[in-house]
């Protein structure tokens, strides 16, 4: 099932929800559509819709703050867009830059996505004494660039520019 995109009232990214709860918030005009599929309708009895790619909430919402995105293996490999960071290729795990037996822990600026053969290959060493460099260096998203990335590569990509560049 496709995700649709929760901006609140202030155009701040909130969360992610189903295509069906997103027409729900839109049929109960607590939600319009910023955006929509271009290919896809909702159709029932007496409506006839486009379906929500990014819907925005017609009340501001106050959500607590939070300062950052908790980590995850999904979210690493997410982050990194399932792109191994030693070769460029595929990437199916996730890799310590610091190796755990070493000191290094889970957390955002630690681990990196990575293909089985290059994680295996640095095996209990640094990407240095491995040498293996890193071709882009681990950062720690926001909460709201953690949830735009979680969209899915082709849900980001039709995003709104200004929506997207927030991300990027």
């Amino acid at each position: 099932m496709r995700d649709t995109l929760v901006l609140n009232a202030s155009f701040e990214p909130l969360s992610t929800v189903t295509l069906n709860r997103a027409v729900v918030l839109v049929l109960q005009d607590k939600a319009v559509v910023e955006q929509a599929h271009p290919e896809l309708r909702m159709r029932g009895a007496a409506v006839d819709i486009p379906a929500p790619r990014v819907i925005r909430l017609c009340q501001y919402v106050r959500v607590p703050f939070r300062r950052r995105a908790p980590w995850s293996r999904r979210g690493v490999l997410v982050r990194d867009r399932h792109r191994c960071a030693y070769c460029g290729r595929r990437a199916t795990t996730v890799d310590h830059v610091v190796p755990r037996s070493l000191g290094g822990q889970d957390t955002w600026l630690n681990t990196v996505a990575s293909c089985a053969e290059d994680n295996h290959r640095k095996a209990n060493r640094t990407p240095e004494q491995a040498g293996m460099p890193l071709l882009r260096q681990p950062y720690e998203p926001t909460p709201a660039d953690a949830m735009l990335l979680a969209l899915g590569a082709e849900e980001y990509d039709a995003l709104p520019e200004w929506l997207a560049s927030a991300a990027a």
